[in-house]
C-alpha cells in the first residue's frame, strides 16, 4: 500500500513539474521585445501646386519621421506604387465601433508559408531581384544580401524612403515582420532616388544586368500608363525571354477601370492586385481591361491574381516593423511566394514564366461576387501552387481558360449583354501562356467544334491569334456573332474551340522534333432575337484617343494632379457606370471600332459620340449625313477646346527632355463642327465651369464648352457659368450669363432623326465624376429613340433663342500640332496633314463547323486543373496543428517571435506538440493508480454494518447559516 501511495506522488509530481516546464518554455517564446521607438508617419506629397498629406497617429515599430516631395514635370510616369499614392499609410487608425477579429501576424503565416518553412524550403538558391529604392547595408532583417547596385544618379546605395526596404522585408526578412523566401539570395538594384526621380535609361540599364547576373525572380512594385514606353517594354520580354519571372503591381488607381499600369499589363509578367485580411477588393487596387486593344479590339484579363495589400506588416527602414498598403504591398507578397515556391522545385528546369504563372493561376481561389476584371484567376494560394508546381509537366494553357456568357458576376461585362443577330460581334480576347518554351506557334488553325444538342450551330466564330508565342505567351482574339437562322431564336448555345500549340523540343532531334499541347476552350453564350432599333445604341470607340501615346488632357481641368486622359473611354472602363445605367434602362450597347461607313444605320436607333478626340474621314462625314436624313438620331457629349488653354498646359517632360503640347483639348471641336456643319451646328471655344440646376436635378459642367450656333427652330437651354478659360489664363473670375450649353433638333425631312448636343461629358465619365447626368441621358435618348420631348426640358425657364453663330469665330486647330503622329484619319503630307485613303472595314472569317453530336458540359467552371496535373500525387504534410495561434496585436507591439537566429515562427510549438503525448500516458497512469488504491481500500474494509450518524444535526450547530450583511 505504501509503495502504491508512493508512486502515486511520484507520478503526480512528474506530472507537475512537466506542465510548469511547459508553461515556461510557451512563455518564454511568447514573450515579444518591446518595440525600441514607435513614431508618427507623415507622407507629404507635392505636385504642382497641389500639396496633398497623408498622415496616421500610430506606426508600428518604425522609429522614423520624414516628409517626401515629389516635384515632377511630367505628372504621370513610371513610379513607386505605395509612395506616390496615397495608399502608403499605417494600420491603426481610429474607425467606427466594429466587430474586432484577429489580424493575423505575418502575411507569409496568413498565406501557411511555415508549412513549406517546415519541409525544409526557405527559398534557398534562388536570386531575387528588387528594382526600388534600395537597402541599408547592415539591415537586421536580412541575412543573404548579395549585392546592391545603384542605378541613380545619387551616390549612395541606402534607402532613403523606406519603400525599398519594405519590399525587401516582405519577400526574404528572417526575423521580426517576417518574409516568405529568408534564404533566399536578394540583389538590390536601387533605381529610384529619394526624391522619387526615375528614368527609362536606368531601368534598361539595370535590366541588362540583371540578365548578366541569371536573376530568377523579379520584383517591380513601380508602374505608369504608358505601355508605349518601346524600350522599356521591349526590355521586359528580353528579360522574361530569358528565364527571369517578373512579378509587377497593377497600380493604385482604382476603383475605375481600365487603369492597368505597366509592365503588370503585359502577357508574360504576372500581374498582382491588391485585397484586405476580409478577402475584398481592395478599393485602391486598380482593374482592368487592357487599353493596348483598342479601339479595335478588346482588352485582356488583368490582373492575373490579388493577394494581400492592405495592412501587410514589413521592414522598417532601420528595423522594427510597419503595415502599409497598396499593390506596391501585393506584388512583393506574389514575388516573395514565387521565390519560395522556385525552391520547392526538383527540376528547376521546368521552372519559367508561363509554368509559374500556370501554376498561380490555377492554383487562385475564385472570391465570390467580384468579376475577372477586378480578381482576375483569384487569391493567391501557397500551398495549391506548390501542389499544381511540383506535379507539373510542360504544356499550354489560356487565361481565361472558358467563356461563359451567361456567368454572371465573374464573366462581367460579357455577362451582361445577351447576343443577337446583327450586332456587333462580341470579342473575348484570350492569353495563351507556353509552358513548353520561351517560343512557340498555334498549328494550322483553331477548330471550331459546336455542340449540336445544346444548338452550337446558332453561333459562328472567328479568330485572329499570334502568329508567333514569344516570349512564353501570345493572344487568341475571339469574334463571336449569331447566325441568320438564329434571328428569332432565344436560348443557349455552346461549344468548344479546341488549338494546339508546339515549340521546339529542348534536345532538338535531327528530324526537327516538337513539343504539343492540344488546349481546349469551351464557349457559352445566350441569345435573344434582335431588339427593336429604338432599343439599341451605338457607342463610338473608333474616334476616341488616349495616353499613350499622345498628350490628351483630362476633360476636367481641375484634376491638375491626373492630367492624362489615359482610360481608353471605353464603355467596360471609364464610362462603366453610364453603360450599366443604360442596360438596366433596357438599353442595349454595342461598339463600334471601325470608321461610320463599317456598320448598318438601319439597324440602331442612336450613334452616341462621347468625348471624341480622332478627326473624320470625308467619307465618314457624308455617311453620317445620309444616315441621319435616314431616321438615324445622334447624341454628341463634347468639351473644352481652346488653343490658348491648350498651350498653358504644357509641360516639360523630364524622360524625353522635351516639352509636351496637348494635340487636342478635352474633345476636338473643329472636327465635330465639320461633322455638324450641315446642320448649321457647331460648338464655341468657350470654356465654362460651374454648379446648376436642370429640371430639379443638381448639375455640375465641369470645363465644358459651348454651343455657337445652332437651328432656329430647335430648343436651345442656357446657364450661368464661371468663365473658367479667362481663369486659366489670366487667373481672374468673370461670371458669364446665358451660356447656351444643350440642343434638340428634329430632322425636318419625312422619316428623319433627331440632334442632341450637350457641352461636358464629365457627368457621364467615371474619372472625375462629381455629379452624374444619367438622368438626362436618360431623357436625350427618350427623344432620339421615340421623338419623346422631356417637358423638362422643352418647358424650361432657362430655353433661350438659339444662337445663330453671327460674330462668333469657329476653333481652329492649333498650328503646329502632332495630332498626325496618333492619328487614324491623318497623314503627314508637304503642306500640312491630309486625310489617309479610307481603310477597309473589318472582314472577319467565320470558322468552318466541326459539329460535336455529344451533350456539352453544364457547369464550365470547375477549379481549374492544368493538364496532366494530379493534386493528390502531392501530399503535404500535416502541421497546422502545430502552427502558432493568431491574436490582435496592440499599438506599438512588435509582431515578431523573439526567437535568435530568425528560425521560422512555429518551432517553438513543435516541442510542446511532442509533450501532448507524455501528459496523455500520465494521465492514463493517474486514472489506472486511482482505481488500483479504491479496490485495495476496498478489500482492506471490515465486512460489518456501521451505526448510522444523524450528522445533518450536527453540521447545522458547527456551521451556522449566513446572513447578510451590510
Amino acid at each position: 500500500m505504501k509503495l502504491v501511495n508512493i508512486w502515486l506522488l511520484l507520478l503526480m509530481f512528474l506530472l507537475c513539474g512537466k506542465k510548469h516546464l511547459g508553461d515556461r518554455l510557451e512563455k518564454r517564446s511568447l514573450e515579444k521585445a518591446p518595440c525600441p521607438g514607435c513614431s508618427h508617419l507623415t507622407l507629404k506629397v507635392e505636385f504642382s501646386s497641389t500639396v496633398v498629406e497623408y498622415a496616421d497617429p500610430i506606426v508600428p515599430c518604425n522609429d522614423t519621421r520624414w516628409s517626401q516631395k515629389w516635384q515632377s514635370s511630367r505628372p504621370l510616369r513610371r513610379a513607386s506604387l505605395s509612395l506616390g499614392s496615397g495608399f502608403w499609410h499605417a494600420t491603426g487608425r481610429h474607425s467606427s465601433r466594429r466587430l474586432l477579429r484577429a489580424i493575423p501576424r505575418q502575411v507569409a503565416q496568413t498565406l501557411q508559408a511555415d508549412v513549406l518553412w517546415q519541409m525544409g524550403y526557405t527559398g534557398a538558391n534562388v536570386r531575387v531581384a528588387v528594382f526600388d529604392t534600395g537597402l541599408s547595408e547592415k539591415h537586421p532583417h536580412f541575412k543573404n544580401v548579395k549585392e546592391r547596385t545603384n542605378w541613380t544618379n545619387e551616390r549612395t546605395l541606402d534607402d532613403g524612403l523606406g519603400h525599398g526596404t519594405f519590399v525587401a522585408g516582405v519577400i526574404a526578412s528572417m526575423r521580426e515582420c517576417q518574409g516568405f523566401a529568408p534564404d533566399a539570395e536578394l540583389h538590390i538594384f536601387r533605381v529610384f532616388t529619394n526624391n522619387q526621380v526615375s528614368y527609362t535609361s536606368w531601368f534598361l540599364d539595370a535590366f541588362n544586368y540583371a540578365i548578366l547576373k541569371k536573376i530568377d525572380v523579379l520584383n517591380l512594385s513601380i508602374g505608369g500608363p504608358d505601355f508605349m514606353d518601346h524600350p522599356f517594354v521591349d526590355k521586359v520580354w528580353e528579360l522574361t525571354a530569358n528565364n527571369v519571372i517578373m512579378v509587377s503591381a497593377i497600380g493604385n488607381d482604382g476603383p475605375l477601370y481600365g487603369t492597368l499600369n505597366n509592365p503588370a499589363d503585359q502577357m508574360d509578367v504576372i500581374g498582382v492586385g491588391g485585397i484586405d485580411f476580409e478577402d475584398n477588393i481592395a478599393r485602391f487596387s486598380s482593374r482592368g481591361m487592357t487599353t493596348w486593344e483598342l479601339p479595335g479590339g478588346y482588352g485582356r484579363v488583368k490582373p492575373d491574381i490579388v493577394t494581400y495589400g492592405a495592412g501587410v506588416r514589413g521592414s522598417g527602414v532601420k528595423g522594427g516593423c510597419r503595415a502599409l498598403s497598396g499593390t506596391s504591398v501585393a506584388s512583393p507578397v506574389v514575388a516573395g511566394a514565387v521565390t519560395l515556391l522556385v525552391s520547392t522545385v526538383q527540376k528547376r528546369e521546368l521552372v519559367n514564366p508561363a509554368s509559374m504563372k500556370q501554376a498561380l493561376i490555377a492554383s487562385a481561389r475564385r472570391l465570390p461576387g467580384v468579376n475577372m476584371f477586378e480578381q482576375g484567376h483569384g487569391k493567391l494560394d501557397l500551398l495549391r501552387a506548390y501542389q499544381v508546381l511540383n506535379s507539373y509537366k510542360p504544356q499550354a494553357s489560356l487565361s481565361p481558360s472558358y467563356i461563359d456568357l451567361t456567368e454572371c458576376p465573374y464573366m462581367w461585362p460579357y455577362c451582361s449583354q445577351p447576343i443577337y443577330y446583327g450586332g456587333m460581334p462580341t470579342i473575348v480576347n484570350v492569353t495563351i501562356l507556353n509552358g513548353m518554351g520561351v517560343t512557340g506557334r498555334i498549328v494550322d488553325k483553331p477548330d471550331w467544334q459546336p455542340y449540336l444538342p445544346q444548338n452550337g450551330d446558332n453561333i459562328e466564330v472567328a479568330f485572329s491569334y499570334s502568329s508567333v508565342l514569344w516570349p512564353w505567351s501570345g493572344y487568341l482574339a475571339i469574334s463571336i456573332s449569331v447566325t441568320k437562322k438564329a434571328a428569332s431564336w432565344e436560348g443557349i448555345a455552346q461549344g468548344q474551340v479546341m488549338i494546339t500549340v508546339a515549340s521546339p523540343a529542348e534536345v532538338e532531334s535531327k528530324n526537327g522534333a516538337e513539343q504539343t499541347s492540344t488546349v481546349k476552350l469551351p464557349i457559352k453564350v445566350k441569345i435573344i432575337p434582335a431588339p427593336p432599333r429604338s432599343k439599341r445604341v451605338l457607342w463610338d470607340q473608333y474616334h476616341n484617343l488616349r495616353y499613350p501615346p499622345g498628350y490628351f488632357p483630362r476633360d476636367n481641368l481641375r484634376m491638375k494632379n491626373d492630367p492624362l486622359d489615359w482610360n481608353g473611354d471605353h464603355i467596360h472602363t471609364n464610362f462603366r457606370d453610364m453603360y450599366q445605367h443604360l442596360r438596366s434602362m433596357g438599353y442595349y450597347v454595342e461598339v463600334l471600332g471601325s470608321p461610320f461607313t463599317c456598320f448598318d444605320a438601319n439597324q440602331y436607333g442612336t450613334l452616341l459620340l462621347v468625348d471624341s478626340e480622332e478627326e473624320y474621314f470625308p467619307e465618314e462625314v457624308a455617311k453620317l449625313r445620309r444616315d441621319v436624313d435616314n431616321g438615324l438620331s445622334l447624341i454628341v457629349f463634347s468639351d473644352w477646346y481652346n488653343t490658348s488653354v491648350m498651350r498653358k498646359v504644357k509641360f516639360y517632360d523630364e524622360n524625353t527632355r522635351q516639352w509636351w503640347m496637348p494635340d487636342t483639348g478635352g474633345a476636338n471641336v473643329p472636327a465635330l463642327n465639320e461633322l455638324l456643319s450641315v446642320w448649321n451646328m457647331g460648338f464655341s471655344d468657350g470654356l465654362y465651369e460651374g454648379d446648376f440646376t436642370l429640371a430639379s436635378h443638381d448639375m455640375y459642367y465641369a470645363s465644358g464648352c459651348s454651343i455657337a450656333k445652332f437651328p432656329e427652330d430647335g430648343i436651345v437651354i442656357t446657364q450661368t457659368f464661371k468663365d473658367q478659360g479667362l481663369e486659366v489664363l489670366k487667373q481672374e473670375t468673370a461670371v458669364v450669363e446665358n451660356v447656351p450649353i444643350l440642343g434638340l433638333y428634329q430632322i425636318p425631312a419625312e422619316g428623319g432623326g433627331r440632334i442632341v448636343l450637350y457641352g461636358d461629358s464629365n457627368c457621364l465619365d467615371d474619372s472625375h465624376r462629381q455629379k452624374d447626368c444619367f438622368w438626362l441621358l436618360d431623357a436625350l435618348l427618350q427623344y432620339t429613340s421615340y421623338g419623346v420631348t422631356p417637358p423638362s426640358l422643352s418647358h424650361s425657364g432657362n430655353r433661350q433663342r438659339p444662337p445663330s453663330g453671327a460674330g462668333s469665330v469657329a476653333p481652329e486647330r492649333m498650328e503646329g500640332n502632332h495630332l498626325h503622329r496618333y492619328s487614324k484619319v491623318l497623314e503627314a503630307r508637304l503642306g500640312g496633314p491630309e486625310p489617309r485613303a479610307l481603310p477597309a472595314c473589318p472582314h472577319l472569317s467565320w470558322a468552318k463547323p466541326q459539329p460535336l453530336n455529344e451533350t456539352a458540359p453544364s457547369n464550365l467552371w470547375k477549379h481549374q486543373k492544368l493538364l496532366s496535373i494530379d493534386l493528390d500525387k502531392v501530399v503535404l504534410p500535416n502541421f497546422r496543428s502545430n502552427r502558432p495561434q493568431v491574436r490582435p496585436l496592440s499599438p506599438g507591439e512588435s509582431g515578431a517571435w523573439d526567437i535568435p537566429g530568425g528560425i521560422m515562427p512555429g518551432r517553438y510549438n513543435q516541442e510542446v506538440g511532442q509533450t501532448i503525448p507524455v501528459f496523455a500516458f500520465l494521465g492514463a497512469m493517474v486514472v489506472l493508480a486511482f482505481f488500483v488504491v479504491q479496490i485495495n481500500k476496498a478489500k482492506s474494509r471490515p465486512k460489518r454494518r456501521k451505526p448510522r450518524v444523524k450528522r445533518p444535526q450536527l453540521m447545522q450547530q458547527v456551521h451556522p447559516p449566513k446572513t447578510p450583511s451590510v
